[in-house]
């Protein structure tokens, strides 16, 4: 049968879903991209006690149990894709900081940086308009792969029941709802899983091929 224990059809509700389900991921990784991007961007270049505060921070956010707070946080705030997303946001930006500041920390010492600071440029130009674009490689690698992060959370919370109403045509959803059924239909249990699998690993094999093609341009 092509049902599952709703008597909803399985491909229907498969194909209902890849919008929802690529979209949230799509916005957590934007979100986490921008603010780990602009601070890791900052706290390398200007450095300082800002810088020294920031990693202090940053120190105690990575060492917290991400899922759990996740977890906590959804189920504080009443649940919802929206809550999880931000959340996610949050959560998933320290760890991209400590990566940009580590690639800043080593442009920022090369001659073409040390150039524009010689002419008079404002640190804005110098970090937007000449260090963010070396930092091109890293910035779409990590954006994907908080895709990935976010696509497979987001299916775990739906998983656990947590963010969705039942009947939802969410893939994380899917699973546990028709998890009863692996005797009987295992394709409404299977299917899901098999899609995130799927989009998981493509978006990891395009973040490594985008890094290598984005890191032939060199230092510019």
């Amino acid at each position: 049968s092509g049902t599952d224990d709703l008597g909803s059809d399985v491909l229907s509700r498969l194909l209902a879903e890849p919008g929802s389900a690529l979209l949230w991921p799509v916005l957590v990784a934007l979100g986490t991209t921008t603010l780990s991007t602009s601070l890791g961007l900052f706290a390398g270049y200007r450095l300082g006690w800002i810088d020294a505060l920031m990693m202090r921070t940053v120190d105690l956010a990575i060492a917290m149990p991400g899922m759990l707070v996740l977890i906590v946080l959804v189920g504080v705030l009443g649940g919802g894709y929206g809550w999880a997303v931000l959340a996610m946001a949050v959560l998933f930006t320290p760890g991209d900081i400590r990566v940009i500041r580590s690639l800043t920390l080593a442009q920022r010492e090369l001659a073409y940086v040390e150039a524009a600071r010689t002419l008079g440029l404002p640190p804005r130009r110098v970090m937007f308009r000449h260090l963010l674009p070396n930092l091109a490689p890293m910035v779409v690698s990590n954006a994907l792969l908080s895709f990935v992060a976010a696509l497979v959370s987001l299916a775990g919370l739906s998983f656990l029941g947590i963010g969705l109403p039942a009947g939802t045509p969410d893939w994380g959803l899917m699973v546990e709802e028709n998890r009863d059924l692996l005797d009987l239909n295992p394709w409404a249990s299977v299917a899901p899983v098999a899609l995130i699998i799927l989009v998981a690993a493509s978006a990891t094999l395009l973040g490594d091929r985008l890094f290598d093609t984005l890191s032939k341009g060199g230092a510019r």
